[in-house]
């Protein structure tokens, strides 16, 4: 009872056709062709825009080199 048989799918058919005509589902058809169209322009403008933008360059700390670092064993008393 829960399928539909394919006499049930005509009927449903015939009675789209009968409301909105031939020609109004062909301009729904090309509406939705161009909107996916331009849907995926969009991701490909978005792909190129991603490529071309540089990330920011890493930023090191640089260690002061008059500065000298102490060894472990530097300011012990050797005995």
């Amino acid at each position: 009872m829960g399928s539909l048989s394919i006499w049930h799918w005509i009927i449903v058919i015939a009675v789209v056709l009968l409301l909105f005509g031939r020609g109004k589902i062909s301009e729904l058809m090309g509406d939705v062709a161009q909107g996916i169209k331009a849907f995926k322009k969009g991701m490909q403008d978005d792909d190129v825009a991603a490529q071309t933008t540089k990330p920011e360059s890493v930023r090191t700390i640089d260690h002061n080199s008059s500065e000298s670092v102490a060894s472990p064993t530097e300011g012990r008393k050797v005995g």
